[in-house]
């Protein structure tokens, strides 16, 4: 085939001007389109594609004889930086492809054979020859495919040159254990030699499809420790076979070690570090005379490498020179801890009550995401009725970075919380505002229009303050619905002055007698929920601080208080500040801190939902958390990288397979409706920040930071500085964000950074007055500055769920359509649990001395957890749970099986109240329907409101 490369124009002379014409070729041609097509910043002609730039050691062997111990080897060591770097494509797969490494010592004295400064270069790749030999030669292969647009017919003509780049398209496994030459000679003293780099670790050069395997294995291994290469000189033994102007020809010699680069353990992920290695130039000649570079490709080296240096900072608006010092390496330590309080600040920033039926007992809420299981019936009192959790609120100084300092026990602290019910004045329920479904549902218009006077559907006792250590309840019991006074709950302070918030006793109820009829919207009802703001005012050593304020929400109880959703309220509030730059988002997940919960909230909930149970449940099909499995998915193996990959996939994608039902979570959406309707919103979706963070782990680029050590039990076991972010996350873990339909806790508007004055903490309205937003609340307000959404009052954070809570709550189940699954689907199972283990069951499995039979059987079955309150009509049902938030069962943990028989070391098992417990068959007369009353109860079910969203479908 004929060779284009010798067609080249008498004008166009490779062999006269070698270095001209690869500098049109590389600068001109290519790296100067790229940058008038809009590459920015503009990168490199070759060695585009950046794996990793990293701080390093180059430390001369003492002791090297005359010969050796010149130029920089006359040294003693040199800090480094190190850019390893691939020649292709930023965008192209990492394997088989060439990889290079600069090496940029600072410290070096002396004038350099190219520009200025105190620094010295050197340049080699992952092949001990180039696939040219001059500059002759490749002047015409870079014609062949830059100018003609087609290498193969000079690869045609020159089997040597594509031998070698199908030698140079090599596996490597990582840029830290392959070796690497520099391909061209060097004068070193009055001898020649080139160098080369040789990894101290074996290499284990497993092939790796994922495209950017090189810096995720780079960025892991560089976590986990240093690593370390010996810097040898091949010496020019034999000159005849060691030519010094054939690239293609390697030199044989036995290498010669006069140095080694150090690489020390480093987060090659810090802050600017790989801009700073991307805007460094690196050029063979940048070097001191005693290591002058040989050869006609080094000439041209020279002048090409210097162009495109210059028109890339150039273009990127870089000063052209050597830097005068190296970026510092390893960097700064911390500033150390600030003792000076400027300011001071109140966590949780959102923190959780919960209302019982209890009149006296009460326990205080979670304060770290894993708190100790709550003794088995330490949740409700003698009489079986449910205890409230308080909410308590701590006061820190901060220094004038933010930073907390400590907590202010011994400050002078009045605290003021404003807790208000507006349900019942605010609008209906029918869809999240916030999502197309909402055009298809019905109108969000005022809850009680015909009430004229608004004022009397608030319950706002105002504000309450109190100051000092134990002291008693300050009770907010001035606010009235309809003219009837309603008890919101108490303050009262523990021994060291902090706020603790009580809410209401779970006490719903209508003014005119009627009964409630629907899951969200029932007019004339009112509940005990509650929310506000909490500020104080601090005094420290006489001088009043400026104090971050926080909110307060009183929700309904938590039945399974160990349980929590897969995606949790601080998941969904963490994934609002970081797509709304309140937030950073982390380079790469922590295993132990973003994936191994996930993995652990599938499996909880199987003491909550019966297909949970037989899916992640203990052995079951998808038992992740399984020591062993722990294990294995917790290394960032590229063999396991297939297996991870399939997992991460298995989680929903709205745009994907939001329609299917088989994704996971297995948890009903915003838009879910009964039959499915035409919408992804039909079930729930993890965060965007959950979902990368599980294709990053997949792809291997996360931290193998398992930790099998039990988590902080107290909030005291936590680290001072770090105490503020661990109490806001344990408030907010123990909510749900699943489906907003309303919800549990809070609802969707939370979902919009424009609610928040910083990470996790809701803005406070300035205003005195709340508008009006009309007779139907459309979603033009929504975007009103000063709208529902924008700062928030009293009450409005709980006014958009259901009035009151108890309908919903009865009206959450799971497996709306049992030709499919009895089970799945589900609603809230973490809060409001579906089918659960019972005490009965419970003391069968226990039983070491029943068949193994009887005990799995009693194991596997889970009991309908609303049996307790279920009756023949929806209607009924509802009611009976307003009057009886008590009937039903909390689920606590219990220890398993001593025996060595297979089942958990913990399971959780359903706790009724002792009347309960005591009666008959486990249940009081007449609380249990029967089969066909459980029958006509969920044919009644399909057509409630809640699931029943889109009669005459969605509108298109």
């Amino acid at each position: 085939m004929k060779d284009k490369s010798r067609d080249l124009p008498s004008c166009y002379d490779c062999a006269a001007d070698p270095g001209g014409r690869l500098e049109q070729m590389f600068v001109e041609i290519v790296q100067k389109r790229r940058i008038a097509l809009g590459q920015s910043p503009a990168l490199r002609p070759v060695f585009r594609k950046l794996h990793g730039v990293v701080g390093a050691k180059f430390v001369v062997r003492p002791g090297l004889p005359p010969g050796l111990a010149v130029g920089v080897f006359a040294g003693t060591s040199y800090d480094a930086w190190v850019r390893f770097s691939s020649d292709t494509a930023p965008t192209s797969a990492d394997l088989t492809s060439t990889l290079g490494v600069g090496i940029k010592l600072f410290g070096v004295p002396g004038p350099k054979l190219l520009g200025d400064g105190d620094t010295h270069d050197f340049l080699l790749q992952n092949h001990d020859v180039f696939f040219v030999d001059t500059a002759k030669d490749m002047c015409e292969f870079t014609y062949a495919g830059v100018v003609a647009g087609d290498y193969q017919p000079y690869l045609d003509a020159h089997p040597v040159t594509a031998r070698i780049l199908n030698e140079m398209a090599k596996v490597e496994g990582s840029v830290l254990t392959t070796p690497y030459w520099s391909v061209l000679p060097f004068r070193l003293g009055g001898d020649y030699v080139k160098y080369f780099l040789r990894p101290t670790v074996p290499a284990a050069n497993v092939p790796d499809d994922a495209t950017d395997y090189l810096a995720t294995d780079l960025r892991t291994r560089l976590r986990d420790g240093a690593y370390t290469f010996e810097f040898c000189v091949l010496p020019r033994t034999d000159p005849k076979n060691m030519p010094l102007d054939a690239a293609t020809v390697a030199w044989n010699s036995e290498p010669i070690v006069v140095a080694t680069l150090e690489i020390p353990k480093q987060d090659v992920d810090a802050a600017g570090q790989s801009s700073y290695g991307e805007n460094l130039a690196f050029n063979i000649w940048h070097a001191l005379a005693e290591h002058e570079p040989v050869g006609s490709i080094a000439e041209v080296r020279k002048r090409v490498y210097a162009a495109s240096a210059t028109t890339r900072h150039t273009a990127n608006g870089i000063a052209d020179e050597e830097p005068r010092a190296p970026r510092p390496f390893p960097p700064a330590a911390p500033a150390p801890a600030d003792s000076c309080i400027v300011a001071a600040v109140i966590h949780p920033s959102i923190g959780v009550a919960r209302v019982g039926n209890s009149p006296d007992k009460w326990f205080i809420g979670p304060e770290v995401p894993d708190p100790p299981a709550p003794a088995p019936g330490s949740r409700r009192d003698d009489q079986g009725r449910l205890a409230r959790q308080a909410a308590r609120f701590r006061v820190y100084g901060v220094d004038a970075t933010g930073k907390i300092v400590r907590e202010l026990t011994d400050a002078r602290v009045k605290w003021t919380v404003h807790l208000a019910n507006k349900k019942a004045a605010w609008y209906q329920f029918q869809l999240a505002l916030d999502v197309p479904e909402v055009a298809s549902a019905p109108p969000t218009l005022l809850r009680n229009a015909a009430v004229a006077d608004r004022t009397k559907l608030v319950i706002d006792p105002g504000p309450r303050s109190i100051s000092g250590a134990n002291r008693p309840g300050v009770q907010f019991d001035t606010g009235a619905f309809m003219g009837t006074h309603v008890y919101l709950g108490e303050l009262r302070t523990d021994d060291a002055g902090r706020l603790l918030v009580l809410g209401g006793r779970g006490h719903s109820a209508s003014f005119d007698g009627s009964r409630a009829v629907t899951f969200a919207n029932n007019d004339g009802w009112h509940d005990d929920t509650a929310d506000g703001p909490v500020t104080a005012e601090v005094v420290l050593d006489g001088r009043a601080l400026a104090v971050k304020p926080a909110w307060v929400i009183v929700a309904p109880p938590d039945y399974a208080p160990m349980r929590k959703s897969v995606r949790t309220m601080w998941d969904l509030m963490r994934d609002v500040a970081i797509q709304g730059g309140l937030l950073g988002r982390p380079a790469r997940p922590s295993f132990n801190g973003d994936i191994r919960p996930i993995f652990e909230r599938l499996s909880g909930l199987q003491w909550v939902n019966a297909g949970f149970a037989a899916a992640f449940g203990y052995k079951g099909q998808f038992d992740l958390t399984e020591p062993a499995t722990l294990r294995r998915l917790a290394v960032a193996d590229p063999a396991q990288r297939e297996q991870r990959r399939v997992l991460a996939n298995q989680f929903r994608v709205l745009d994907r397979d939001g329609w299917a039902a088989q994704q996971w979570p297995w948890l009903y959406g915003d838009a879910m409706n009964i039959p499915p309707a035409e919408t992804p919103r039909q079930n729930a979706v993890l965060t965007d920040t959950q979902l990368a963070m599980l294709q990053q782990w997949a792809a291997g680029d996360f931290d193998e930071d398992y930790d099998t050590a039990p988590p902080p039990a107290r909030i005291e076991d936590v680290p001072v500085a770090q105490q503020g972010a661990m109490l806001d996350r344990a408030a907010l873990d123990h909510c749900l964000a699943d489906a907003f339909h309303p919800g549990c806790e809070m609802t969707w508007p939370v979902r919009h950074v424009q609610m928040y004055m910083a990470p996790f903490r809701f803005k406070h309205a300035t205003q005195a007055v709340e508008p009006s937003y009309g007779a139907a609340l459309i979603g033009d307000t929504l975007t009103l500055p000063d709208g529902p959404i924008a700062g928030q009052f009293p009450g409005g954070i709980t006014r958009w769920m259901a009035v009151p809570w108890q309908t919903d709550t009865a009206s959450c189940r799971s497996g709306y359509i049992k030709s499919y699954d009895p089970y799945l689907p589900t609603f809230w199972p973490a809060r409001v649990p579906n089918q659960v283990l019972t005490r009965e069951n419970y003391d069968i499995v226990v039983d070491p001395q029943r068949p193994l039979a009887e005990r799995l059987t009693a194991f596997a079955h889970r009991a309908s957890w609303t049996r307790t309150f279920d009756a023949a009509s929806y209607t009924e049902t509802i009611n009976n749970f307003v009057a009886h938030i008590d009937w039903p069962g909390v689920v606590e943990p219990r220890p398993g099986p001593t025996d060595g028989a297979p089942f958990p070391a913990v399971l959780e098992v359903e706790e009724l109240p002792q009347p309960l417990v005591a009666a008959p068959q486990g249940l009081p007369a007449g609380t249990v329907a029967t089969p066909a009353e459980t029958e006509a109860l969920e044919k009644e079910l399909l057509a409630i409101e809640k699931v029943h969203r889109f009669p005459t479908g969605l509108h298109r």
